[in-house]
């Protein structure tokens, strides 16, 4: 038997892709560019997704963030204060990025360049402004690459991803971005696919039939409400043999096709009797016969409710169905928050393990370990579980104070100042 190679890959992750692009996706629609406006149709079109989208995003926007140095050096504290600054010293909020990232739910993926600037101070070149005047190598920001802009991905031999090739407004250009530039963010990695799996894509179905009732309700809607019209027509336009014949039925038949109840409605008919003193031509309202056989408002709510399950955001619906417990809310937003929680762990190792190391590298720090950004929690911790918590620990004989990270951390989450906390 041959001596295996333990440094070369032998097999492959299975990733189902010719060239630049990805065919995982067995629905057609689904696939390719037309996913990126499905997506983003659903995202910006549905009431229940776009409800489910906000929650997320302002959930996510208002957690905070913190960098734990890596040791308790001068050298680790001094990076971990610059790592600090760099993060708030952007030209765009940290806030904003992270909901620019959170675009990942939407299209199972986001791409961003990493653009730096040398820390200059005030200064008029936005690639050297900065509140810094030190030199060092800082964020200038992190900037969003579309995802309908991004042509097809770069791999190498192994199928490891290299970069994007992108085309963009306004000028169309083919353009090569490298992966040390960027930094992809990815809701999972499954076959380590570029594009991830958007969190939309389970309601799909739910949400393809509840937008066809919806359009067939509106349409039902007016026409119980205006009436059915029906244009009557004498039998030889009724059955043409000529060519005139046939553009008077061709008209009438986009008259009675498009007749709408607005500030516009009216009609022009033609003053025509045949010889009995009968009229020739005449447009009528047939109203509803009586109640359709489905109740559409039921079928609507049983997709809407299909849509927020799968992504565990059916709490949404309580109330609006008349039942619900308290107990059973808290439970599902407990789910909810864990789940979004997993979301920003993702951003937070995509940028401790990329983001972080490559700053780094431009600057000069004498230092063996990076320090780390690290997330909040997304629910506030209760104050009175909290001191009950502590009050037991204490009872049992635990030693808690002098703990300047403990106090400082105490009177942090209860919105109490900390800065006179020297650690």
């Amino acid at each position: 038997m041959a001596k295996i190679d333990l440094y070369t890959m032998l097999g492959s992750t299975g990733l189902s892709r010719w060239g630049g692009n990805i065919y995982e996706e067995w629905l057609p629609d689904l696939q390719g560019v037309k996913a990126t406006r499905v997506y983003r149709e659903m995202a910006d079109n549905d009431p229940i997704i776009g409800a489910i989208l906000f929650a997320i995003r302002m959930l996510c926007r208002q957690v905070p963030w913190r960098v734990d140095a890596a040791g308790a050096s001068n050298a680790d504290r001094e990076a971990a204060r610059f790592l600090e600054e760099c993060i708030h010293d952007t030209s765009h909020s940290w806030q904003d990025f992270i909901s620019e990232v959170l675009s990942m739910l939407v299209y199972g993926y986001s791409v961003f360049e990493i653009v730096y600037k040398r820390r200059l101070g005030d200064n008029q070149d936005p690639r050297k402004r900065s509140k810094y005047n030190d030199g060092r190598i800082g964020w200038r920001k992190f900037s969003i690459r579309s995802q309908d802009s991004i042509q097809e991905w770069i791999f190498d031999e192994e199928g490891g991803i290299q970069g994007i090739r992108q085309v963009a407004p306004p000028d169309y250009k083919l353009r090569e971005i490298p992966i040390e530039k960027l930094l992809l963010f990815r809701t999972e990695s499954m076959k380590n696919s570029p594009q991830g799996r958007s969190m939309l894509r389970n309601c799909y179905k739910p949400w393809y039939f509840k937008k066809n009732i919806e359009t067939i309700e509106g349409i039902g809607v007016e026409r119980d409400l205006a009436g059915l019209p029906v244009v009557w027509v004498p039998p030889n336009v009724a059955n043409p043999s000529t060519d005139a014949e046939t553009t008077v039925l061709n008209a009438f038949k986009s008259l009675v096709t498009k007749i709408r109840r607005d500030q516009q409605e009216g009609i022009v008919m033609p003053l025509a009797y045949d010889e009995e003193g009968n009229k020739l031509y005449d447009i009528q309202l047939l109203s509803t016969g009586g109640r359709r056989q489905f109740d559409t408002s039921t079928i609507i709510q049983r997709y809407n409710t299909q849509i927020a399950q799968t992504v565990l955001a059916d709490f949404i619906m309580l109330g609006t169905q008349k039942v619900g417990s308290f107990a059973l809310a808290s439970s599902k937003t407990e789910l909810f928050a864990v789940a979004i929680g997993a979301f920003l762990d993702e951003i937070e190792a995509v940028l401790n393990t990329h983001a972080v190391p490559r700053l780094f590298k431009l600057n000069e720090f004498k230092i063996e370990k990076y320090p780390e950004l690290r997330h909040g929690d997304i629910e506030s911790i209760s104050l009175e579980e909290l001191s009950n918590f502590i009050s037991r620990l204490a009872m049992a004989g635990m030693p808690l104070f002098p703990n300047k990270e403990l106090e400082k951390y105490l009177l942090e989450v209860a919105n109490l100042p900390s800065e006179g906390i020297e650690e």
